[in-house]
């Protein structure tokens, strides 16, 4: 069972007010994964990576930050997180801002995604918050290639440790 952690960056939402936070959760249970924590956390970069960082975090096998990734002043959850991934899964942010085109149009050149593994090999994901982008990100992208990208890395991390004897 997959488990995930999910932080929405947000200085105007709480967790009852957090609807894209409560879809993510939703359509993650619908696959059976298990939801260790979901956090609101202020749209800032210092406190994005303490809550990334924090003791309760090393234990997800997913990570998904959603909010804070547009081109505004105070996003910055793509500054935040992005130094903090060792392999970056490019296609993801390519393939979701060529959904978002079709959807709303040239709006979607503003949309950043971020898709990556950090140095304790967890899938992290960075989605916009509009609930409608997060409906988006997971309905076509998400759901339907995490597990295999779990597994690639834990495939990567067993050939590194067999290497290393």
């Amino acid at each position: 069972m997959t488990k995930v952690a999910i932080l929405t960056a947000s200085d105007s939402r709480n967790l009852e007010s957090d609807q894209s936070g409560q879809l993510i959760e939703k359509l993650f249970k619908a696959e059976g994964a298990e939801i260790l924590t979901r956090k609101v956390v202020k749209d800032d970069l210092a406190a994005l990576q303490q809550a990334y960082l924090t003791e309760e975090m090393l234990h997800p096998d997913l990570i998904i930050v959603n909010g804070g990734t547009g081109i505004a002043l105070k996003d910055c959850t793509i500054q935040a997180i992005s130094p903090l991934l060792q392999v970056e899964v490019a296609g993801f942010g390519e393939a979701f801002r060529q959904i978002s085109f079709d959807e709303i149009g040239t709006r979607a050149l503003a949309s950043n995604a971020l898709c990556g593994f950090n140095y304790y090999n967890q899938l992290t994901y960075c989605i916009p918050g509009s609930t409608n982008a997060c409906q988006t990100a997971l309905s076509k992208l998400i759901l339907p290639e995490y597990e295999h990208l779990l597994f690639e890395r834990s495939n990567l991390r067993k050939d590194l440790h067999h290497h290393a004897h």
